[in-house]
């Protein structure tokens, strides 16, 4: 009942500048209470999805400038519409960076505390491990991370093949080389990460290239920031085309990422705006994945495998993000993915 009292609110001020809570009981005419409705509407403001001026008897609400940001999105429902259907922000959002993602952050407080909680049990959990235990759950993780991240990009090795190619150098029957390389560049990345835990700190557009680098290595992908366009499929969402243009992009993300003191919020951040940006010509995603990992790892907080991801799953939620700038898909999908690494690894 609570959720639907909420998305009638959200509704009505979507549609309305602004309101008093007396207008939003009238208008809702649900068979709740005034008190619930003023309860709700607190709730509302603490997610960051309405902002309230005024006091006492003048006081309005609104659309929070985070809302669009924030806002629970169904995604089968959002996709039901065809490509050509969807009413979508088609370019870059140069106003997402300073006015949206500099100002508010992405987690609730019952969010946050989720994630505490399951970062004391990782830390709880290493503790209690001896150093050749945690580097083996370590290179278990960092072979299902290189699987899957490599698998949503269209590879086509098994987990069990996966393995066996990153420990015993056993390449697959019936693959690519390219699905090969890809992966070995995936276990590369990682390992060094882990071994200069410190490298991307602070971060930079010259160490992000230093990753990507290292992920496309052999496979004819072209070095550094892209110059001209890049199309991605199962969307009309054009990225940045103009060199400088992307540059400053990707510089403007990596200030905001140092300046954030919530390490879940930069590896979150990083997650979907090297995505967003696509600063190469590819290896976009897999460089967001390793290097959103990185701030993870350095801040000693459980790395994420995104082993349990459903890579259709995976690309709806960025292509939300890319259409509408809404992240609430792919935050499900990293608080989803923590809870599980924390619970599976180490």
């Amino acid at each position: 009942m609570s959720e639907i009292i909420e998305q009638k609110i959200l509704e009505f001020l979507n549609n309305n500048q602004e309101a008093s809570s007396g207008e939003i009981f009238q208008h809702i005419s649900a068979d709740v209470s005034y008190a619930t409705v003023k309860r709700i509407l607190s709730k509302l403001i603490e997610a960051n999805l309405l902002s309230k001026k005024g006091q006492g008897r003048s006081t309005r609400y609104s659309i929070s400038p985070a809302y669009e940001l924030l806002n629970h999105v169904d995604l089968e429902k959002y996709f039901e519409k065809e490509i050509d259907e969807r009413k979508i922000r088609n370019s870059y959002n140069f106003k997402l960076i300073p006015e949206v993602l500099s100002n508010f952050g992405f987690f609730t407080g019952n969010e946050q505390e989720q994630l505490a909680l399951l970062q004391r049990s990782y830390s709880l959990n290493i503790s209690q491990l001896s150093e050749t235990e945690y580097k083996k759950e370590l290179n278990r993780l960092a072979i299902d991370l290189s699987w899957k991240s490599s698998q949503i990009e269209g590879n086509t090795y098994s987990l069990l093949e996966t393995e066996r190619l990153l420990n015993e150098k056993e390449t697959a029957s019936g693959k690519t080389k390219e699905e090969a390389i890809m992966l070995l560049n995936h276990k590369e990345a990682i390992d060094f990460i882990i071994d200069k835990p410190d490298y991307l700190l602070p971060l930079s557009v010259s160490k992000i290239e230093d990753i990507h680098s290292i992920l496309t290595k052999d496979l004819g992908v072209d070095k550094g920031i892209r110059k001209g366009r890049v199309g991605i499929s199962g969307t009309n969402y054009k990225p940045l085309d103009v060199e400088y243009q992307i540059s400053e992009a990707l510089s403007d993300m990596c200030k905001l990422v140092n300046s954030k003191s919530n390490v879940f919020e930069k590896a979150l951040l990083l997650l979907v705006m090297i995505s967003y940006i696509q600063p190469f010509v590819d290896g976009n995603k897999r460089t967001a994945r390793i290097v959103s990992n990185a701030v993870l790892m350095f801040n000693q907080h459980c790395p994420i495998s995104f082993r349990t991801v459903n890579s259709v799953d995976y690309k709806k939620a960025m292509l939300l993000f890319y259409e509408q700038n809404n992240i609430s898909g792919i935050k499900k999908i990293f608080i989803d993915q923590f809870r599980f690494a924390v619970n599976t690894y180490f």
